[in-house]
């Protein structure tokens, strides 16, 4: 299955490998050579996705698991390494579906949930692999952010917030486990053509002229062009990176705040 074995001998865990991004990412990297470990809080959607990956020639097993309970966080990581025998790529896609609100009305368990999930669930993760990562000689953490991470949008703080906390974590990750040749970094996507993104429209065509138009490439994303980046940043292609957040957002960051509509020139 490996196409250019860039992740030959490698073994990866991506966690949300259920879901569109996650499952793109998965793909991916098995492609390259990796065995992967798609690990879901659906265990469906995990099996469908790993199901795929071995009948297209890769290797993979699913694994049920929601991020943010501690005993799973340990039991996945464990199970990667019983399958693969290591564990040298960590890949964090696994996010809480939080409601749109204003702070004076967001529900605080709502609040609570997209913590819980979307940045003590890569803190757990990260606790649990990188022994095993610096058992195995090193390898690669990748942390899946956004771009509203960076400039975030009314009505959504408890995202917004997790995603910020999220790469600053990555940074700090990073300092800290360099001298085991583990490198950490994040991805921060722009607006992702999803069945999560999609569900506030009865067309994918009117997301796409609602969304298209805050970026710059005039477009939203496709989640095989955020594993991309996954990939880049598991694999040697990123070797002298680390503590870095890559923007995969179609210019969404610069038009917002350039406050100019896409194609126009400053």
């Amino acid at each position: 299955m490996s196409e250019n074995g860039k992740l030959d001998g490698a073994v990866a865990l991506v966690t949300g490998g259920g879901g569109a991004i996650g499952g793109a990412s998965a793909r991916l990297l098995a492609a390259e050579g990796a065995a992967v470990l798609v690990a879901d809080n659906r265990m469906e959607a995990a099996e469908e996705i790993s199901a795929e990956i071995v009948a297209n020639g890769g290797t993979a097993q699913p694994f049920e698991l929601d991020v943010s309970d501690p005993v799973q966080a340990e039991a996945a990581v464990s199970a990667a390494v019983t399958a693969f025998g290591k564990l040298t790529v960590l890949v964090n896609v696994a996010a809480a579906v939080t409601p749109d609100a204003p702070v004076e009305s967001l529900p605080l368990e709502d609040w609570n949930r997209a913590f819980a999930v979307n940045l003590t669930g890569p803190f757990l993760m990260a606790k649990y692999a990188v022994p095993h990562m610096r058992a195995a000689g090193g390898g690669a953490i990748v942390n899946m952010a956004s771009q509203l991470g960076t400039i975030g949008v009314p009505d959504r703080s408890a995202y917004c917030s997790t995603k910020a906390a999220l790469i600053h974590m990555t940074t700090i990750l990073a300092a800290e486990v360099a001298a085991d040749n583990i490198r950490v970094n994040s991805v921060s996507p722009g607006v992702i053509e999803t069945p999560r993104t999609l569900r506030r429209f009865d067309r994918v065509e009117d997301f796409q002229a609602a969304r298209g138009p805050l970026h710059m490439l005039g477009r939203v994303g496709k989640p095989e062009e955020v594993a991309k980046a996954v990939l880049f940043l598991a694999s040697d292609d990123s070797s002298f990176t680390t503590a870095t957040d890559l923007l995969v957002d179609g210019g969404y960051i610069y038009l917002k705040r350039s406050g100019k509509p896409a194609g126009e020139k400053a």
